[in-house]
């Protein structure tokens, strides 16, 4: 948190980059500007940005954006992307049978 705290205490405005509007998470439309501001405002794992903006929780449920959507909290952050861990899964609330999976009709 001491990142976003030394950037914002200096009294500067966020700006805006001209790829802002580049869609990030096609699942969810969510923008690279819209990830790079809530990094601004506080968010600083990448479990705060997809519960402030559900990147990763589309139908692809990460697949595609969570790499890039980690890339961008890096740089924005000033800090390897190693250091940045990746969101975390969660499992179905009860369990599926594999006939499901298997479309059979089995129930």
């Amino acid at each position: 948190m001491m990142g976003v705290i030394k950037r914002t205490a200096t009294g500067k405005a966020f700006i805006d980059q001209p790829d802002d509007s580049l869609v990030i998470c096609r699942c969810e439309e969510v923008t690279k500007g819209e990830i790079r501001r809530a990094v601004y405002e506080g968010m600083m794992t990448m479990n705060e940005v997809k519960r402030y903006l559900r990147p990763g929780m589309g139908l692809c449920q990460g697949q595609s954006c969570s790499r890039k959507v980690r890339d961008i909290i890096a740089a924005e952050l000033c800090v390897p992307r190693e250091k940045i861990e990746l969101s975390t899964a969660r499992n179905p609330i009860r369990s599926v049978p594999m006939s499901v999976y298997a479309n059979d009709k089995a129930f």
